[in-house]
């Protein structure tokens, strides 16, 4: 008894040791958002500045640069991405989970092994494929490169194998077609797995920064991270104005995990596991 007792103090101990060292960094950086010049350069550092509700930090951060464009690309760009992945990962998840075709298993088993493939390693393929076609500097060379993904078609493949078969043929039997079947049956019971992927996308094209970086080249596109990179170049050394960029900018992507943590976990664990 007393064993156990210990053993789950040491447990919570460490649990609560590992989400103060993550949450610090968060901490440090929305309350360096509020301090004046003065208390964030003073030593010892200022753990409570004396006005916590002081925006001027944020104010003058979107005066000196154009956040609110960065913002709009931002989201055109997430929307567009979760739209047309969603779309394309339905098809494919439908076609390797319920069509058969000869090759099925080989194929997915080369798509599945190409997930082993690092993007940096297709990145001068992909240059200069978007560069032939006139898409620097455009939405389309931030979205259509991404529109598929193996991971997310992996996932819900899993979950659509856990369908039973007796479903698909039944539907077959009333007359309806797989396409009719697909979205009048397949996806509303894959719902669990659709908003993970979905969340996933959305927070996976929020914070692109490498991509955006090598194939945009004015204001007018950038998007939110390449936008607060360009900033902290700007800001010097403003580093409350910068953190007050940095506050602004991952502010909407920790609201929506923190909306959505259990639909993610829940996801892929329903989707990564068969059966």
């Amino acid at each position: 008894m007393k064993g156990d007792l210990i053993k789950k103090i040491f447990i919570y101990f460490f649990l609560i040791l590992g989400a103060i060292i993550m949450i610090f960094p968060f901490y440090w950086m929305i309350i360096s958002s509020v301090k004046t010049v003065q208390e964030y350069n003073s030593f010892p550092p200022v753990w409570w500045p004396a006005n916590i509700f002081d925006f001027s930090n944020f104010v003058k951060a979107f005066n000196a640069a154009p956040f609110a464009t960065y913002f709009v690309n931002s989201i055109i760009v997430t929307a567009s991405s979760v739209l047309l992945t969603g779309f394309i990962t339905i098809l494919g998840a439908f076609g390797f989970s319920r069509l058969k075709f000869p090759g099925k298993s080989v194929i997915f088993a080369f798509l599945v092994a190409f997930m082993m493939v690092p993007f940096e390693m297709l990145v001068i393929t992909n240059y200069q494929t978007v560069s032939r076609l006139n898409w620097i500097d455009t939405h389309y060379v931030l979205v259509i490169p991404f529109m598929t993904s193996i991971f997310y078609t992996y996932i819900l493949k899993n979950f659509f194998d856990t369908i039973p078969d007796s479903l698909y043929y039944s539907a077959r039997i009333d007359g309806a077609s797989n396409w009719k079947y697909l979205w009048r049956v397949m996806v509303p019971i894959a719902k669990p797995s659709l908003v993970t992927i979905m969340l996933l996308n959305a927070i996976s094209s929020w914070n692109s920064f490498m991509w955006p970086q090598l194939v945009i080249n004015s204001d007018k596109f950038r998007t939110v991270p390449f936008g607060l990179f360009a900033f902290m170049s700007d800001a010097g050394s403003d580093t409350q104005l910068q953190l007050a960029a940095a506050t602004v900018s991952v502010l909407p992507m920790i609201i929506l995990f923190l909306l959505a943590r259990k639909y993610i976990v829940n996801g892929v664990a329903r989707g990564g596991v068969k059966g």
